[in-house]
């Protein structure tokens, strides 16, 4: 049975944690690795992680010697990863127990190396907030520079197939940077419309607040991706129109 490797940034999520881990292990398939790394939390993180560690050895600890950064840490769990697939979960979002089962299931039977699904868009206490975000059925490289459709939570990688790859060490939108690198080398990411987890839509979130994102989205395509200053335009415009309705419902 392949194994799966769960990478999981972890700053000061005590009143998370808890929930997040309990859906990794009330998953339908059981072959996994769950790559918590601490990013030198202050609060009770590290021993309520550690306690739930004793009860279940699939669960891995990292704590590094000093604060770094969300990139940081993923690039950290994803150096650990021993799987052959690799996927991402935050330290406050949630999982249903088929996540990796209907994962795995349309990787095989479409053939792809790349896959990420739907999800549910609850408050901080998990009441639904906003509609369900319904992932489109493919995305390419084009696609993701005016949208990022795929969320850390559900993103679902072959790396046996496709390789280990690194986030950008950016403050923000590492993750997408991920996401292009491997979609300059596939054809496109396969979407299941199915929500098969839990996005929490914290007060704090920092992807919340578009008029501070302007700055890093600008930055992400002009300095990360290098695209010249019309091309940038087209696809901020487009980022900004697309997020606006993203978080309308």
């Amino acid at each position: 049975m392949a194994l799966v490797s769960i990478v999981t940034p972890v700053y000061n999520s005590e009143r998370y944690i808890e929930e997040t881990i309990s859906s990794v292990r009330a998953q339908t398939y059981e072959h996994w690795e769950h790559i918590l790394v601490d990013d030198c939390s202050t609060d009770s993180s590290e021993s309520l992680i550690k306690a739930l560690q004793k009860q279940d050895d699939r669960i891995k600890y990292f704590r590094l010697e000093k604060n770094g950064g969300a990139a940081i840490s993923r690039n950290k769990g994803i150096s650990m990863a021993k799987g052959d697939y690799l996927t991402f979960l935050d330290a406050d979002d949630i999982w249903f127990p088929e996540f990796i089962t209907k994962s795995i299931s349309a990787l095989k039977k479409n053939n792809v190396t790349f896959v990420f699904s739907s999800y549910k868009r609850f408050d901080e206490n998990l009441t639904p907030l906003l509609k369900d975000f319904i992932v489109p059925e493919k995305v390419r490289y084009d696609d993701i520079l005016k949208s990022n459709s795929i969320s850390c939570l559900t993103a679902f990688l072959d790396i046996k197939i496709m390789g280990k790859k690194y986030m950008p060490l950016i403050r923000k939108r590492q993750d997408m940077g991920l996401w292009i690198s491997y979609l300059k080398e596939i054809d496109y990411a396969l979407g299941i419309q199915e929500p098969l987890a839990i996005y929490r839509i914290r007060k704090d979130s920092l992807s919340r607040d578009k008029k501070k994102l302007l700055k890093s989205q600008w930055y992400f395509y002009s300095k990360v991706e290098k695209l010249g200053f019309f091309t940038s335009i087209y696809y901020m415009v487009h980022w900004m129109i697309r997020g606006f309705l993203k978080y309308q419902g």
